[in-house]
């Protein structure tokens, strides 16, 4: 056992590392302030190679693990989580595609992907967020393929998508076993994508409404059998989850270094705020928990890429890193004192940020759920 990445991982930490520095961190605040994402960032990326990570090199991807596809995510967040996100979130989108796709599935739909285009993860509802099986929208069988009629909620990157992966229920009668995959083309005659929504934060990574108005799917952009989509959804999860850990991990980074550095120049009672035990204390614990989170999102990628089932240990990575970047954001404002409330710095950002990590990709009350069920089965 060792704790040490290799020399080939480091380098491409750094790249990203000096990426985020150079091109997100400069548009952060005007991103979160328009709410808009910066295109040019996502072309500059794709030219290095910094997304898509773990596309295969058949469809023009790099390649690469788990581990490092949440090396380069924790140092693009740690710039803009928002930005972040858009950069990163095309990986929960064409997992399903990698898992459950044919190869004609494979070739058509992720090679784009990896010239940079977008595509969409489409599972959650308006009244079916943590319960998954509780999706209502339908697929009915007609010739040639289904006619999809329902509408998806809080889509990552969905204006921006050429396609969607919705799931959607074959047999409304069968819970979780009647739920299906589709791919779904965003030109598709009645598939809508409403506009943009307010958001707490994130607000540079464009999240949307999707809506299915008997929308024809082809039989051929089905993926896997009819039935098979919770299945194929909850390992999606497995894998995708470690990315997400991530962003809590390059947010809590980021209030680590913002927090440490206003402790050092700013001085209260005569003395440097850093050299205050209540505020020393804080930043102790700061830095216990981004290394727990770190090591925890390590580990659950590591296991992705030996193959291994890691459903625990993906959802352990997920919760602590949600909370403890939740938890480290609101110690950052209160080191910041009355400051951390403007928007003259950068922390109440990191807030805003920081709360819907405990909320998207299964809450964090939904992880201890996953973790006590794999704890009983174990």
């Amino acid at each position: 056992m060792h704790f040490q990445l290799t020399s080939e991982q480091l380098q491409i930490k750094e790249l990203a590392r000096q990426f985020a520095d150079r091109e997100i961190l400069p548009l952060a605040a005007e991103a979160d302030v328009k709410r808009e994402f910066p295109m040019q960032v996502q072309a500059k990326a794709v030219e290095l190679g910094l997304v898509n990570l773990t596309l295969p090199e058949s469809v023009g991807g790099a390649g690469l693990g788990c581990v490092e596809l949440v090396l380069v995510t924790e140092e693009f967040c740690r710039a803009c989580l928002g930005i972040g996100t858009a950069l990163c979130v095309n990986a929960l989108a064409y997992e399903p595609i990698l898992l459950g796709g044919s190869e004609a599935q494979q070739q058509r739909y992720l090679a784009p992907l990896a010239q940079g285009r977008f595509a969409s993860f489409g599972m959650t509802e308006p009244g079916a967020g943590s319960d998954v099986a509780g999706i209502r929208t339908r697929a009915t069988r007609t010739e040639g393929g289904y006619r999809l009629q329902g509408s998806k909620i809080w889509i990552s990157n969905a204006p921006l998508a050429d396609y969607f992966v919705v799931f959607a229920k074959t047999d409304m009668a069968a819970s979780h076993k009647g739920m299906t995959a589709f791919i779904v083309e965003a030109g598709t005659p009645g598939v809508t994508v409403g506009p943009a929504m307010g958001k707490l934060g994130q607000r540079a990574a464009p999240t949307a409404e999707i809506f299915l108005d008997d929308a024809f799917v082809p039989e051929d952009r089905r993926l896997g059998a009819e039935g098979s989509g919770f299945a194929l959804a909850m390992a999606v999860f497995d894998h995708s989850r470690p990315m997400v850990a991530a962003f809590g991990v390059g947010l809590i980074q980021r209030c680590v270094d913002e927090s440490l550095a206003y402790a050092r120049s700013r001085s209260s009672m005569g003395k440097p705020l850093i050299e205050h035990q209540a505020v020393a204390h804080k930043l102790a614990e700061m830095q216990m928990r981004l290394e727990a989170a770190r090591l925890l999102t390590y580990q659950a990628a590591w296991l992705v890429d030996q193959g291994q089932r890691g459903t625990m240990q993906a959802s352990i990575a997920k919760a602590f890193a949600a909370d403890a970047a939740m938890w480290c954001a609101t110690e950052a404002i209160q080191i910041f004192g009355g400051m951390g409330y403007s928007t003259e710095y950068p922390v109440e950002k990191l807030f805003r940020d920081a709360k819907v990590l405990q909320i998207y990709e299964g809450t964090s009350e939904i992880q201890r759920n996953i973790i006590a069920r794999e704890m009983a089965r174990i």
